[in-house]
């Protein structure tokens, strides 16, 4: 049986967790060169699990659990 690929835009947004969960990151900022160190810390957020409707999805895009 050949591998599976992962879906690299996956990988970079979604991570699974030990119990199987799936994590995903937040929206990226831009232009952050221009601004502070504390306009950088406020604008960050921790990440988020995805939703359960999306979950089997992302599973069939991440075989590996990269």
């Amino acid at each position: 049986m050949p591998k599976l690929k992962t879906n690299k835009a996956a990988k970079k947004r979604y991570s699974l967790t030990a119990t199987g969960k799936v994590k995903r990151t937040t929206a990226r900022r831009h232009l952050l060169a221009n601004k502070t160190k504390r306009q950088k810390l406020s604008s960050r957020r921790p990440g988020a699990y995805a939703d359960k409707t999306c979950e089997n999805t992302i599973k069939k895009l991440l075989p590996y659990g990269n």
